[in-house]
């Protein structure tokens, strides 16, 4: 994914004035050729996270559609305050791109580790479009069509990726289908392979989305029934409030699986985190069942 945003960026860069790029020092290297041929447009502030987020908003404040990239947990934790006053607060805009998304980095401890992100945009105001792809062909469609907007996009890329791409599925979409009534899980960005591989033999309806902001909440009631799970890559509950309004008439339980909240003050790599959280397939099949099976005990 990570190659796919340079190389989409670059070209966005070349094919659009409008463009710019802001970095802090993550990546520098590989858009060393975009910014020798665009050096008023590639700008790197070095490590100084919060200056290169007010940094995107004087640019878009002069009508530029600033991209702005680093590590989630630099990116978007660190640079909250930023992100809430210099671009929230004016009125303006930006696309910001994460890679390491909850724990792709984990080898390099806490600091590296966001699962807390989609969270904290979810208290803004602005009405921030999320993109989390689950496949590298994914990426290029969504920044791109970021890029061309004017609204803010948060696009949350990381290491782990699903067997197939889905590019248009900023909506529910239904990859296997259950009986009448039957449980919807819904799978989010690349908690899709692990979800279809727990669900296997299930009588339940698995659905797909890349875009958990704006939430598809019409697709949502019209798959709903008794159950549903939802499975995101990020904090647990993350999305609750956003699928409890939207099924706030509709009796319902609601299962929502995702990083847990406790700092499990381990390194590890990815695969460990996920099974440590319990969002590898075993372990998501032995939740998922152990909900579903708790409304026939």
């Amino acid at each position: 994914m990570r190659t796919a945003f340079i190389d989409t960026t670059t070209a966005l860069l070349d094919e659009d004035p409008r463009a710019a790029l802001v970095l802090a020092d993550i990546s520098v290297s590989q858009f060393a050729p975009a910014g020798r041929r665009h050096p008023d447009r590639v700008l790197n502030v070095g490590i100084r996270e919060q200056l290169m987020i007010g940094v995107a908003g004087g640019l878009a404040l002069t009508g530029l559609r600033p991209i702005v990239h680093s590590y989630a947990t630099f990116l978007v934790d660190r640079a909250y305050e930023q992100i809430k006053l210099d671009l929230d607060h004016q009125g303006v805009s930006a696309v910001l791109v994460s890679i390491g998304a909850s724990y792709d980095a984990a080898e390099e401890g806490r600091t590296h580790q966001s699962p807390g992100d989609v969270a904290l945009f979810d208290s803004l105001g602005g009405g921030w479009t999320v993109r989390v792809p689950g496949h590298p062909d994914e990426v290029a469609p969504l920044l791109r069509d970021a890029a061309a907007g004017d609204d803010p996009v948060y696009v949350r890329l990381t290491e782990q990726r699903n067997a197939e791409a889905y590019p248009d599925t900023d909506r529910l979409r239904v990859l296997r289908r259950g009986g009448l009534d039957a449980p919807v899980v819904v799978a989010v960005g690349p908690m899709l392979g692990a979800t279809l591989d727990a669900t296997e033999g299930m009588d339940v309806t698995v659905a797909y989305t890349h875009t958990p902001r704006p939430f598809d909440t019409a697709g949502l009631r019209a798959l709903a029934g008794t159950d549903v799970v939802l499975v995101e890559p990020y904090l647990a509950g993350t999305s609750s409030a956003v699928v409890g309004r939207a099924l706030a008439d509709v009796p319902h339980r609601l299962l929502t699986l995702g990083v847990g909240r406790a700092d499990l003050r381990r390194y590890g790599d990815a695969a460990d985190h996920a099974r440590w959280h319990g969002l590898d397939a075993a372990g998501l099949r032995r939740t998922i069942s152990a909900f579903l099976g708790s409304a026939r005990g």
